[in-house]
């Protein structure tokens, strides 16, 4: 596929739209934090009247959009972050042509129905077509799926190639045949993997990490992430016929309940010990952490972020004596 325009998502909507209609997708999470200089977006966005005290994810998109020639960006206006709002009235100052999608918060069908469809109408196509480009996507999805089994069943992938693979899947890396190419070339590099042997098999739940080396810390400490969950939903891993139901069972941006039922079956397939989640700082979902933790019956880290970093010494230590908790209870016989 070659695309003339790309156009910008500040969390995942049905790229299936998009792509039907000829035009490239791009999150934009991905291209900020994938950014040499990511703290650097984050810090222009304060100079431009960012306050500090808000979502350093908005502002380094914010900074992203502004250093690209994106000119249309479809905004996650319910069930995502909380700030998009303003986000998306400050590009359209800027004369930025932003479209807002919305998922119902209780996944009522037929609300989920009107937002497809204003999309689809949005990017002059139908639904039929759109449904069509899913076909081709899903062949792509079904491959991640694998390097996703080959991380908790074969132990053959690290957590962090789980967490690119999958990640990518809420834009394809905008060209889905070049991304279906870097997939197929990694399956074979990993086919003749010696089998990885971890004492600890932990998950990770909550927004991808704002911070680096947090997955390689992990291993170093003889621990593996063996389950990404957001990740894994980015990759829309149900296997559906219908648009309408594969955003439907895409967890994130409903009710807590729905993302708590997977994480729990989860846990139980995938025999994880213990669970990391991250928060984001100036987050409305750090308040969810009270909830998760009194639903999981295994021990669970919350890990804070800010800004683009290094993962730092305390956190550091702080991982360390949690996956000690974990070995002690491992050798007590004690699961949940």
């Amino acid at each position: 596929m070659s695309h003339a325009e790309l156009v910008g998502i500040t969390s995942s909507v049905p790229i299936e739209v998009i792509y039907a209609a000829g035009l490239g997708v791009v999150d934009l999470n991905n291209v900020f934090i994938e950014s040499k200089d990511a703290s650097s977006l984050v810090e222009q966005a304060e100079r431009r009247g960012f306050p500090e005290s808000s979502c350093a994810w908005i502002k380094g998109i914010y900074t992203a959009i502004r250093r690209s020639d994106i000119r249309t960006v479809i905004a996650v206006v319910q069930g995502d972050c909380s700030n998009t709002h303003a986000l998306m009235e400050t590009l359209e100052f800027e004369g930025i042509r932003t479209i807002p999608f919305l998922y119902p918060y209780d996944r009522d069908r037929d609300l989920l129905r009107l937002q497809i469809d204003k999309l689809c109408s949005e990017f002059g196509i139908d639904i039929d077509k759109a449904i069509e480009t899913k076909r081709k996507l899903d062949v792509i999805r079904a491959k991640v799926r694998r390097i996703d089994d080959l991380t908790w069943q074969d132990g053959k992938v690290t957590g962090f190639e789980n967490h690119y693979f999958q990640i990518s899947c809420s834009d394809m890396r905008s060209n889905p045949d070049l991304f279906e190419k870097e997939v197929d070339d990694f399956l074979k590099e990993v086919k003749d993997r010696s089998r990885r042997a971890f004492d600890i098999r932990l998950g990770y739940i909550g927004i991808p990490p704002i911070v680096s080396g947090l997955y390689e810390f992990v291993e170093l400490q003889g621990a593996t992430i063996v389950y990404n969950e957001l990740q894994r939903q980015f990759s829309m891993p149900l296997e559906t016929e219908d648009l309408l139901e594969q955003y439907r069972a895409y967890t994130y941006p409903y009710h807590i309940k729905y993302r708590l039922e997977d994480i729990k079956r989860q846990v139980a397939l995938r025999r994880i010990d213990g669970i990391i989640h991250y928060v984001q700082a100036f987050c409305f979902r750090q308040i969810e952490d009270i909830i998760i933790r009194k639903t999981l019956n295994i021990p669970v880290l919350t890990i804070e972020g800010n800004r683009p970093a290094k993962l730092d010494l305390k956190t550091q230590m702080r991982l360390e004596a949690f996956l000690d908790i974990v070995r002690s209870r491992k050798a007590r016989g004690l699961t949940g």
